[in-house]
């Protein structure tokens, strides 16, 4: 697995390196990921645009089904985001039971804005890790971050989702 994506980066890198005279690396494909899936719109809608602009109200609602609401993919998001920040840093993560359904949780009016500035500052924390790694770390921590961008984009997109289906979403936002 980890040769599979070491090819994968090397052949975006030599594929992008061909395409342009920037100077791209390891370092750069994966600040452009964190940064396009926490608050730079490109292909997709970031999670920051996502969750703008919406109630505790909005965000707590949910369909007669076992489908996560707004506010509890948001709070999803945070937890594993900060579990892996907190490895990244070499800080013992939050406890966590292993029972996923446990990261997704409800909010408040007031919870629910302290949980969109929360998405925003773990995000920032965890690009500035990779800004800030030596390149032995950023070897070792590459998998783990493009996992992450992976995971956001795709809670992200159910978010977006919702806000579509409620007639929630300003499609200048993109995602039209």
């Amino acid at each position: 697995m980890k040769y599979t994506l070491l090819f994968l980066f090397s052949s975006i890198v030599y594929s992008l390196q061909a395409q342009t005279d920037s100077n791209v690396s390891l370092r750069s494909i994966l600040l452009e990921q964190l940064k396009t899936t926490h608050d730079v719109k490109d292909w997709f809608v970031p999670p920051t645009i996502a969750v703008a602009g919406l109630t505790a109200e909005q965000v707590n609602w949910k369909d007669s089904s076992d489908n996560h609401s707004i506010a509890q993919l948001t709070t999803h998001l945070i937890f594993w985001n900060k579990q892996t920040l907190d490895k990244f840093k070499g800080i013992k993560p939050d406890p966590f039971s292993g029972n996923n359904k446990e990261t997704f949780s409800p909010v408040d009016d007031k919870s629910w804005s302290e949980a969109v500035l929360q998405l925003d500052s773990v995000l920032t924390a965890i690009e500035d890790v990779v800004k800030t790694a030596d390149d032995k770390t950023l070897e070792k921590i590459a998998s783990t971050v493009a996992h992450i961008g992976t995971h956001n984009a795709y809670h992200t997109g159910q978010i977006i989702y919702i806000r579509k289906m409620k007639g929630w979403w300003d499609e200048n936002n993109g995602v039209k």
